[in-house]
């Protein structure tokens, strides 16, 4: 049976991870629900996830502050690896890293022919930022671009241990300053109905996003120091 995740990027909840969901999924703040957000915007069942012929659909259900996806409000939408949900004051990032890995490899060579042919209105093409966009499946890990820089979750660097009160506050400081960075840096994003062309490279969208989840699942451990990242 096909399973979700969604990682939680901005908000309350920011750095949760809710993983291997079953669908249907309900999306809101009440007890009940499989994806519930401590979010007092959010409606007590604000949106539904389900499978139907090899897609995954999300449906707003008529919430009061409704659904955005890449930006833009949605009733219904298709959503594909990588996707950005905006429910309430909330951020979710929809699929795995291997999963949104997946999709920016198959998107490259649509990326490509665009760029070859003219750029692609609306984009701006990783090559013209100094970028090499590939795969990056011979690459060491310190020669990484932007484009595969978070292919793996099992790469990233674990916590210091047995920091004092000090440290972790202090620590928690730095994250949550540049998290609140990166979260500007996103919230202007506009993309096309299928979420495939935004206003900036999608590799670079995907690791600001990336980031920014990283860094929220750090700042969740550090502000509990008993609780440990599910990486």
């Amino acid at each position: 049976m096909k399973t979700l995740t969604f990682q939680v990027i901005e908000g309350v909840d920011k750095g949760r991870i809710f993983r291997d969901l079953p669908i249907p999924v309900t999306i809101g703040r009440e007890e009940g629900n499989l994806l519930r957000l401590n979010d007092e915007r959010v409606s007590r069942f604000h949106a539904k996830v389900q499978h139907e012929d090899g897609d995954v659909i999300l449906t707003d259900l008529e919430s009061t502050n409704g659904t955005r996806v890449n930006g833009s409000p949605i009733q219904i939408r298709r959503l594909r690896a990588g996707d950005q949900i905006n429910i309430g004051r909330s951020m979710l990032l929809f699929g795995t890293l291997e999963e949104i890995a997946a999709r920016k490899s198959a998107e490259r060579p649509a990326v490509r022919a665009g760029v070859e042919g003219g750029t692609i209105p609306g984009t701006v093409a990783g090559d013209d930022l100094g970028f090499e966009l590939h795969n990056g499946a011979n690459t060491n890990a310190g020669d990484r671009t932007a484009y595969d820089w978070a292919r793996s979750e099992t790469e990233m660097p674990p916590l210091p241990q047995k920091m004092s009160a000090a440290q972790s506050a202090r620590l928690a400081e730095i994250f949550d300053f540049l998290h609140k960075g990166l979260a500007v840096a996103g919230e202007n994003i506009h993309a096309n109905e299928d979420g495939s062309e935004v206003r900036i490279g999608f590799a670079e969208w995907q690791t600001i996003q990336a980031t920014q989840m990283f860094l929220a699942r750090y700042m969740r451990a550090v502000a509990d120091p008993e609780h440990q990242p599910d990486w």
